[in-house]
C-alpha cells in the first residue's frame, strides 16, 4: 500500500510517503509558510521514490484540531491532490496522530489552543488498536478530561503552555511527560494506511477539517 499524508495543522509542516510500511519524510517549522512549503514537499518525496501521485491508493490528512488556516491549507491540498488523481482521502485526528507519535498506551494529548485553552482528547491501545475514551473537545486546561487509574502519559504542547495546571489535573496519574510531541505526518500516514485497508477511505468532496473551536478570537471586551 503507498499512501500520501500531509499536515498542517501547526507551525511544524510535515510530509510522509508510506511505501508498504516504510516512510519517507519531510518537515519544517513552517510558521505561516505551510502554503509555500507543502506541495514542493509532497513532489520531492514523489521524485525520490519514483512514483506518480497516480500510483498511490489514498492521501490522508491531518483533520484537526488545530490552526484553523492549518487545517484549510491542509484539507484543501489533499483535496486538490485527490481529485487531480482521482484517489480517495482519510482525515486522521491530531491528536490521535499524537497518541500513536508517543509510544506509549495510554495517552492524554493536548494541543495548545490558545484563549486560554487546549485542545484534548484521552486515547488507550486495545489489541493493537485505539480506543478514544474522551473524544476529541475544547476546554480550560484545568477542565481536561477526568482519567482513571496512573501510568499516563501526557503529549503535545498543551503541556507546554499550561503544563503546571495539566500536570496538577492529573497529579499522581502521569508516568511522563512529552510536550514537544507534534502531529506529524509519518502518524498520519500509519494511521491512515489502516483506514484505506479497512475501507474508510472516503471520497475527497466529502473530506473537511475538524475544527472544534467555531470561534477563532477573543472580542476586546473579553480579553
Amino acid at each position: 500500500m503507498k499512501i500520501l499524508a500531509l499536515d498542517t495543522s501547526t507551525e511544524l509542516c510535515s510530509v510522509a510517503l508510506w511505501l508498504d510500511g516504510g516512510t519517507l519524510v519531510r518537515e519544517e517549522l513552517a510558521g505561516q509558510r505551510h502554503s509555500e512549503l507543502v506541495l514542493p514537499m509532497v513532489h520531492e518525496l514523489l521524485a525520490e521514490a519514483g512514483l506518480e501521485l497516480n500510483a498511490l491508493d489514498g492521501i490522508a490528512f491531518g483533520e484537526g484540531p488545530g490552526s484553523f488556516t492549518g487545517l484549510r491549507i491542509g484539507c484543501g491540498v489533499a483535496q486538490g491532490l485527490a481529485f487531480g488523481a482521482g484517489l480517495p482521502v482519510a482525515g486522521v485526528c491530531t491528536l490521535l496522530a499524537m497518541a500513536e507519535a508517543s509510544g506509549a498506551g495510554r495517552v492524554i494529548a493536548c494541543l495548545d489552543a490558545r484563549m486560554g485553552e487546549v485542545y484534548h482528547g484521552v486515547y488507550e491501545k486495545v489489541e493493537g488498536g485505539w480506543q478514544a475514551l474522551s473524544a476529541p473537545g475544547l476546554g480550560a486546561p484545568q477542565d481536561a478530561p477526568e482519567v482513571a487509574g496512573a501510568g499516563w502519559v501526557g503529549c503535545g504542547n498543551g503541556f507546554a503552555a499550561h503544563g503546571e495546571v495539566l500536570v496538577g489535573r492529573y497529579a499522581g496519574q502521569l508516568a511522563e511527560v512529552m510536550p514537544e510531541i507534534f502531529p506529524h505526518a509519518a502518524e498520519i500516514a500509519l494511521l491512515g494506511a489502516e483506514r484505506f485497508r479497512t475501507g474508510l477511505g472516503m471520497d475527497a468532496a466529502e473530506a473537511a477539517p475538524l475544527y472544534i473551536r467555531n470561534k477563532v478570537a477573543l472580542k476586546t471586551s473579553e480579553r
